[in-house]
């Protein structure tokens, strides 16, 4: 007989939530208050119709909606509206602002080529499309912690990173991935600032890349990934800050050098290169103990490595005494 044990964030697809029961909700967020949790969630008339353009220009769109992955919901909290999740966003190489999905429509997601490179059998480069019919696209729901102290719990579409590193064939000495987003001085002004260090580079280790959450998105709501959300390609590590979930993706190199990171890069202090969550461990200017909620406002407690810590918490056993407190932030 075989007995199935359930995961942490398994529930009957009967009982999971429906974003649209929430989306009367948004208004709250709108007439709050956010006291240094947020700088308001701003939601632009006409954006439904520039989204919609969006996506009728995606190669992709006939690909969505994609299966859903019953394993991995959030049953604890509503889906937030994808009118909250698709305008309250950050994207540096457009402008460090919340509006930026205004100017982010001008990145071009075709053609759009991935290199393969670094300790691997074989470079490569694929066209996204290519890739995209190289692996199983699915749904999963996360949640999703910003280092700012937002939060919200959305439906990726897209396939785990593992699928990647089976197309990639490292070599047994690649200890790391570094990944870095397009950097294109034509549609990205803010690469004129040459105080940022573009383009912007993430990296996680070959155990982090491999986990079953880790998780490289294509879509969300069902429909292809938002140009401001970092289509066609980004990262999503729901047990890590935002900032580590690299958007718009070109470039995955295999390495056995530790990469450092764009914020890391800026101000180590603040932004290291593990950035898992924890609440016991403050920002150097704010408390990480909770947390505000896109769409309904709540503010609710943190948890450490975002509610993930049963599947994640094993990748850093022993390093404790090495990093300390640099494993959470």
């Amino acid at each position: 007989m075989l007995i199935k044990v359930k995961k942490g964030w398994e529930l009957p697809e009967s009982a999971a939530m429906d974003e649209g029961a929430y989306r009367n909700r948004r208004d709250i967020l709108r007439q709050l208050s956010l006291a240094g949790f947020l700088a308001g969630t701003t939601l632009a008339t006409g954006i439904g119709g520039r989204m919609a353009r969006a996506a009728e220009t995606d190669p992709s769109a006939d690909l969505y909606p994609v299966p859903a992955n019953s394993l991995y919901q959030v049953p604890e909290r509503p889906l937030t509206a994808e009118s909250d999740a698709t305008t309250y966003n950050n994207f540096y190489e457009f402008g460090s602002h919340k509006r930026i999905y205004e100017d982010a429509q001008a990145l071009k997601i075709r053609p759009w080529d991935v290199v393969i490179d670094g300790m691997v059998e074989s470079p490569m480069t694929l066209d996204i499309d290519t890739l995209l019919r190289k692996v199983q696209l699915e749904e999963r729901v996360y949640r999703h912690r910003c280092v700012e102290r937002w939060a919200m719990t959305v439906p990726w579409s897209g396939f785990p990173m593992s699928q990647l590193v089976d197309i990639a064939k490292p070599l047994s000495g690649a200890k790391y991935v570094k990944m870095q987003t397009l950097a294109d001085e034509e549609t990205m002004p803010n690469l004129s600032a040459s105080w940022y260090p573009w383009p912007y580079t993430e990296g996680v280790t070959m155990a982090e890349a491999t986990n079953d959450l880790t998780f490289l998105v294509t879509g969300l709501y069902g429909k292809p990934v938002p140009k401001q959300n970092g289509a066609p390609l980004r990262l999503a590590l729901p047990w890590k800050y935002g900032f580590k979930s690299v958007k718009s993706i070109v470039r995955f190199t295999f390495t056995d050098e530790r990469p450092v990171s764009y914020w890391e890069e800026l101000q180590a202090s603040e932004y290291g290169f593990w950035a898992n969550v924890n609440p016991d461990v403050p920002h150097p200017r704010w408390s990480q103990a909770e947390e505000q909620l896109l769409t309904s406002g709540d503010v609710v407690p943190t948890q450490i490595y975002n509610g993930y810590g049963e599947f994640v918490a094993h990748l850093y056993d022993g390093m404790q005494a090495e990093f300390g407190d640099r494993l959470f932030r």
